[in-house]
């Protein structure tokens, strides 16, 4: 049995070498927003524990039975987020805290009867896959967006470290995961660029913005992602 703050630093510790960070004691201490001293004491908790190992001036590193871990907490997560979405009117961005509070919940029986609710969804609604039981996960042949040439047909498969600022303003802007969308111009000055739909006026946005957009190759024509 883990407390709460040891699932968050496990947590913590998965999602900055998932996004190929490096997960020292200051890494994790900005992340958490706790004291270093704290984030070594309970490093050396979970050390303890056999769920990570951690090599001074390497970071930290999960084992096998941290890294499942992770992943019940990371599926639990996603899954709330998919259930507040789709099932109780929440806007995207919206559930992240809540799912934070919900992921803690530790029947396992919870879980599963949830994912069979949803249908068992392999993506969140930010895009983020969601690992099955076993702890798999799809995986996609994204890029960012702003790899993407002028002419290029994509859809939008997901939100990368999408903050709330950043979703309320894809939301101004009318752009949500699975819409399909065409590159129509890019600036080198700035790297800023435009899309464009089967409906509606240009969308313009800035290389910040578009960096944190994954997107699938669509060929031109085809209907279906």
């Amino acid at each position: 049995m883990l407390t709460r703050s040891e699932e968050d630093h496990i947590k913590a510790v998965h999602a900055l070498l998932q996004d190929g960070a490096t997960a020292g004691t200051k890494d994790l201490a900005e992340k958490l927003n706790i004291k270093a001293s704290s984030v070594t004491v309970m490093l050396k908790k979970l050390a303890e524990k056999g769920l990570l190992k951690h090599e001074p001036y390497y970071g930290v590193k999960l084992t096998a039975k941290g890294k499942a871990a992770a992943l019940k907490l990371v599926r639990k997560h996603r899954l709330w987020e998919t259930f507040l979405v789709e099932r109780l009117g929440f806007g995207w961005d919206e559930v992240h805290e809540v799912a934070e509070q919900l992921e803690h919940v530790r029947s396992t029986k919870l879980t599963d009867n949830l994912a069979e609710y949803l249908g068992d969804p392999a993506f969140d609604p930010h895009g983020d896959p969601i690992p099955d039981r076993n702890g798999r996960m799809q995986t996609r042949d994204t890029k960012p967006l702003t790899e993407c040439g002028i002419g290029t047909h994509v859809r939008i498969a997901a939100v990368k470290d999408g903050t709330d600022p950043l979703l309320n303003l894809l939301d101004r802007k009318g752009l949500g995961i699975g819409m399909r969308m065409q590159v129509t111009a890019l600036q080198d000055f700035d790297g800023s660029l435009e899309l464009s739909g089967e409906k509606g006026s240009p969308i313009a946005l800035s290389a910040k913005v578009a960096a944190h957009l994954l997107v699938e190759v669509v060929p031109k024509g085809k209907s279906k992602p």
